[in-house]
């Protein structure tokens, strides 16, 4: 700091002022549940969770 500069303090306080308006606040919070979207990795097959014990009697066991 140079002597010039130390003779002006309204030139740091406007420049404190400009730096606090642009970086002051925080952004807001981003909580982890709205950064990750979840989805299946393919769509529902109702036949492939379709269980009949009837059925795989039959076809396995008689």
């Amino acid at each position: 700091m140079t002597d010039e500069e130390r003779a002006r303090p309204d030139a740091d306080t406007a420049a404190e002022e400009v730096r606090h308006r642009r970086f002051g606040a925080l952004p807001e919070r981003i909580r982890p549940e709205d950064m990750v979207e979840t989805r299946p990795a393919t769509g529902h097959d109702p036949d492939r969770d379709a269980y009949d014990p009837d059925e795989f009697a039959v076809r396995y066991g008689l």
